[in-house]
Formats: structure tokens, sequence, C-alpha cells
């Protein structure tokens, strides 16, 4: 039998999210905005008569944004960045970001590659997506994982239409697409909607 917990509040698809993962999606959306605000210096107008080139490319990149207290609040790491001028997208190859928010676990968001369009109105991260928050004192590690993710940092939107799986301590949540709004504080899990619990001893 499954215990209460992630599984049980998310049976049905239209529930409204329990409040530590709200606060997951929240702060990946948070990451999901600094990502954009490093991109945007970069982009340019578009040019439709050029064919889809880059026109600069950035090896082994690695950005850290420093909070007030001199530490590191998000720390971004590409093995490659490409900006093509005739849709004015960035493409990003083997991403990993790290989250620092006051008062939160760390963040970690893994993509094998990712778009961000124009201004970074929308960010696509391809392939083997994996957003992990550390576990802490009160919460256990909770994990997300699937092969897409589109994210709208300014419309506070979180989807994906393929599989995803979410897991917080003996917890895991699968599901076939799923739509997260943060101004709403609600999530939508599409179809296929299951959950399970790893067996072992129960989190205190």
């Amino acid at each position: 039998m499954i215990r209460s917990g992630i599984v049980d509040r998310l049976r049905a698809a239209t529930a409204a999210l329990p409040l530590p993962l709200i606060a997951f999606l929240a702060l990946l959306l948070t990451a999901a905005y600094w990502l954009n605000q490093q991109v945007q210096p970069l982009t340019q107008k578009p040019d439709s008569s050029k064919r889809h080139n880059p026109d600069f490319i950035v090896d082994k990149s690695v950005t850290t944004t420093l909070d007030e207290g001199g530490g590191p609040h998000f720390v971004l790491t590409t093995e490659k960045m490409l900006h093509y001028p005739d849709d004015d997208s960035t493409s990003l190859q083997v991403i990993e970001l790290l989250s620092f928010e006051p008062g939160q676990p760390p963040m970690r968001i893994y993509a094998s590659h990712g778009t961000v369009l124009g201004r970074g109105d929308d960010i696509f991260l391809h392939d083997q997506v994996r957003v992990v928050r550390a576990a802490s004192a009160i919460q256990s590690e909770m994990i997300l994982t699937t092969q897409y993710l589109h994210v709208n940092p300014g419309a506070s939107l979180v989807e994906t239409d393929r599989a995803v799986t979410i897991v917080e301590g003996r917890d895991i949540l699968h599901a076939i697409g799923m739509k997260f709004d943060n101004k709403a504080h609600v999530i939508k899990l599409l179809a296929q909607v299951k959950g399970e619990s790893k067996n072992g001893p129960t989190r205190k």
C-alpha cells in the first residue's frame, strides 16, 4: 500500500500541487529566467536572408552569477553554445545549471541539449532532462526526469508532452504529459498517471 505523500496527493490529474513540489517547479522557473537573462545580451534582430549557420560558437563555457554576499547564485556550464542570427536562437549542448536560492536546497538542471528562442521567452530542453533538488533536514531529495521540457519564464509555465517521472524520497510518480502554472500553483498530469512507493524505512 502506498503511503500518503506525493503519490496520493497527485493521483488526480488536475489536483493542486503539494507545497514542496510547487516550490520545486517554481525554482526551476527561477533558474530558467536566469538562463534567459544570460542569453539575451547575445541576441540580435533576426535576418531571414541568411542561412541557418551560427555567427559565433563558445566552447566549454562556465558562467557564474554571485549573490549579494559574494557566493554563487547560479552556475551554468555548457559544452558548446551556438547563436544563429537567422532566427535569433541560441543552441546549448550538454547543459548543467546549478541554482542556489536563499532558504532552499541547491537545485541542478541537466540536459543533453537545449534551445533558447529570441529573447528567451521559450526555452526547450531535450534528451535526458533531469532536475534535482537536493535533500535538506526536512525534505527528501526530489528528482524530475523526462526527455523534453518546455519552459516559459515570462508566463511562469513548465510543460512536457512526454513521459515524466517525479521521485521524492520513497514515492515515485509517473505520467504522460505535464503542465505546471506557477502563477496559479496548479499542475495538470495529462495521462496514464500512476504512483508507487519504494520499499524501505519511512523518512522521518
